[in-house]
């Protein structure tokens, strides 16, 4: 076989793109898993933004005294006690409740599961309590008594 013969390319032709008969594993025209209108799966933190916003816009819609107290999510406690970590932090000057969303995620457990490994309804009970503890806290009551009843 010579290969002199053969048909070269020259050099300033640039290669020629071809089409694609077939996508990725031969499968063409496939459609995206999520499409533009449908927003992509949460993450852990924007999921527990929304439990902790819809807590606190109930507590505040059933509780005058909260009306004014803004409710934060911050990763981890600036300081710690000696024993544990608080799952909340309380500034009443500023009317504040910052939520710890790092220690509640992976100190609290769901029937001896770590929260991060619970289902869905069980992530919901240990946070919707933390904010229920942390208002009850500031408002110097029990939790218990927070609840949505008519003689509160």
């Amino acid at each position: 076989m010579k290969w002199s013969g053969r048909a070269r390319r020259e050099a300033e032709d640039p290669p020629v793109p071809r089409l694609a008969r077939h996508g990725r594993h031969g499968r063409v025209n496939r459609s995206q898993l999520t499409r533009p209108p449908l927003p992509a799966v949460g993450s852990r933190y924007d999921r527990f933004t929304v439990m902790v916003t819809a807590t606190a816009d109930a507590l505040k819609q059933t509780w005058p005294e909260l009306r004014d107290v803004r409710f934060e999510i911050g990763s981890m406690p600036i300081t710690a006690a000696e024993d544990a970590l608080p799952r909340w932090t309380i500034y009443r000057d500023r009317q504040l409740i910052v939520i710890h969303r790092v220690v509640i995620e992976r100190l609290d457990r769901a029937h001896g599961l770590p929260m991060h490994r619970a289902d869905d309804f069980h992530k919901r009970l240990l946070t919707e309590g933390a904010v229920f503890r942390a208002a009850a806290d500031y408002l110097g009551r029990d939790p218990w008594d927070l609840g949505a009843d008519p003689f509160h």
